[in-house]
């Protein structure tokens, strides 16, 4: 599982014109699953995003999780993550995980980030949507549970 992690001052994003899902101060998270990817690689990434410090304290320094100044989250699922482009110019999105097991651990991330008590909305999965947000910083951070061991 890849997440891209966007801190935001807002963002939105829109389905056929009409905002399905919105944010304020927080975090847009880009989140693709591999065919590999298990409720374990979700977890891992959850406690990562909850816990990640990168929004200023008094001092201006990066030292405050999105639990502490209780932001708000807006997901996006996004297969092209799992892109391989090693091999020529197309990439191939053949190791990103199929809508069957995609959709119920999309829905899985979206639900343990809530347990969080922090609002969590997000993007229609599989739709064409078009996404609108203020990168505030930018801060952008890329989290893969390739990567967790």
């Amino acid at each position: 599982m890849k997440v891209v992690v966007q801190r935001v001052s807002e963002a939105h994003v829109k389905v056929d014109e009409e905002i399905v899902g919105k944010t304020g101060k927080g975090f847009m998270l880009l989140i693709g699953i591999d065919e590999n990817d298990e409720r374990t690689d979700a977890d891992w990434i959850v406690q990562k995003i909850l816990n990640l410090r990168i929004f200023g304290d008094e001092n201006g320094k990066l030292n405050l999780s999105i639990k502490d100044i209780e932001g708000e989250i807006l997901c996006i699922s996004q297969f092209t993550l799992i892109a391989d482009y090693k091999k020529g110019n197309r990439p191939s999105f053949i190791k990103a995980a199929k809508p069957e097991k995609a959709i119920p651990l999309f829905e899985y991330f979206k639900t343990e980030l809530s347990k969080s008590d922090l609002k969590v909305e997000s993007g229609i999965f599989g739709a064409d949507m078009k996404v609108s947000l203020i990168n505030d910083g930018p801060v952008t951070i890329v989290i893969d549970s390739f990567t967790k061991s």
